[in-house]
């Protein structure tokens, strides 16, 4: 779509456009969101659900098969259309939640939640987003998927238990096939018809070999094993410190992701608008570090405070979301024109990477060298990303064509 520096707003269609493809993200992670609090207590009831590494590989295979679909869909959209594409992704994702639904014993859990994963549509949907909104937006309009998946996670610590008490696990897992053909409706119906689509191919190679991509995808790496390893230490260590119990920690994610989004809003656009993206960018993973070292002295403590852990999650979740908005974005645009569905294919590849590692290593660390060496970790990946984010290219305010070398 043209960058036209006039209109100072989203135009009717990039509203639908944001709005509908935020809608989708928020279904379909709705649907994924919803087993989380529940399914590792759940998992003990079937069999095969005493052993520790099957509840954690039905949980994280997920993860692994996005991995592995996110290049072949990304690529997929680029040659045969994102629409096509994400239709197809979300029949995968219904699929397997059906089967999942059905499931007699947890190894057929883990098959369904494998078939679930396999419907790798984020690529497809950013692509699309980028295709459907002009630069000057494109921020504006990554953040709301952003704000929806929060949104999503936030409702699901609050809904999970009570759906569990009344339609079971069973029922969850079928409503999550549920919503997603209802995303297959707003996709179909709702979404604006996706403009034509670059003439050309680049291959996967070029997007690989590209510097400015591979400092995103090291990124989006890092801030999402970071998310996942925070996430292993945070429940227990809300519990230890404020006293909390598991089934009211939504009194504490609810209104901190609420109160980030609000705080992240005034940087993100000033950035965008003044040509000063670059600099919130580095602020943020400079605040993420922060975090991550905060985190690190509060566990080192024998006695830390109530307010520390409530300070620092809202932190976090500003810089998590700023980040979040921010970097697919910037995939959008430094990617070739014909290659953005491979470009965000591969960013997506690194994200789902990022989730798995991070469970794993965080599990590892609280295991054999205590929670307190989750974050240490988390503070070394970060201070190798700002390093590397550094000689990052400024992209200019939004509304002009080329980026503009540092």
């Amino acid at each position: 779509m043209t960058s036209s520096s006039s209109t100072t707003g989203m135009t009717a269609g990039e509203r639908r456009a944001s709005i509908s493809l935020a809608g989708i993200f928020a279904l379909r992670m709705l649907g994924l969101f919803l087993i989380l609090p529940v399914f590792a207590v759940h998992a003990k009831s079937m069999p095969g659900g005493d052993s520790a590494m099957l509840v954690g590989l039905a949980l994280g295979v997920y993860g692994l098969t996005q991995a592995c679909g996110q290049i072949p869909f990304g690529i997929a959209s680029d040659r045969y259309g994102r629409k096509r594409v994400i239709v197809i992704g979300l029949l995968l994702f219904a699929l397997g939640s059906f089967m999942a639904a059905t499931a007699t014993s947890l190894v057929w859990v883990i098959v369904g939640r494998a078939v679930q994963g396999a419907g790798a549509i984020s690529a497809a949907v950013t692509a699309l987003i980028a295709d459907s909104t002009r630069e000057e937006q494109r921020t504006k309009a990554m953040a709301m998927i952003g704000a929806s998946i929060g949104i999503s996670f936030a409702a699901s610590l609050v809904l999970s238990p009570l759906l569990y008490q009344a339609i079971g696990m069973g029922g969850i897992f079928g409503l999550t096939g549920v919503l997603a053909l209802l995303a297959i409706v707003v996709v179909l119906r709702v979404v604006p018809p996706a403009p034509a689509l670059p003439r050309g191919r680049v291959s996967i190679r070029t997007v690989l070999a590209d510097r400015e991509l591979l400092r995103l995808n090291y990124g989006v790496f890092v801030l999402h094993l970071v998310q996942m390893a925070m996430f292993v230490v945070m429940p227990a260590t809300l519990i230890r410190i404020m006293h909390l119990p598991l089934a009211e920690h939504w009194k504490i994610y609810l209104p901190v992701m609420v109160f980030s989004f609000v705080l992240m809003l005034p940087p993100l656009l000033t950035g965008e608008k003044r040509g000063r993206a670059k600099q919130v960018f580095l602020g943020a993973i400079a605040l993420l570090l922060l975090v991550q070292l905060g985190m690190w002295r509060l566990l080192s403590q024998p006695q830390p405070g109530w307010w520390a852990p409530l300070v620092l999650l809202l932190l976090f979740f500003v810089a998590f979301n700023i980040l979040e908005a921010s970097q697919p974005s910037l995939v959008s645009r430094l990617a070739p024109p014909a290659g953005k569905g491979a470009a965000l294919g591969v960013y997506n590849t690194l994200q789902s990477l990022g989730l798995f590692c991070g469970g794993a290593l965080g599990g590892i660390l609280v295991q054999f060298a205590g929670p307190a060496a989750v974050f240490l970790l988390g503070a070394v990946l970060c201070i190798g990303w700002l390093i590397i984010a550094a000689n990052m290219k400024n992209l200019p305010r939004r509304g002009a064509v080329s980026p503009a070398a540092v």
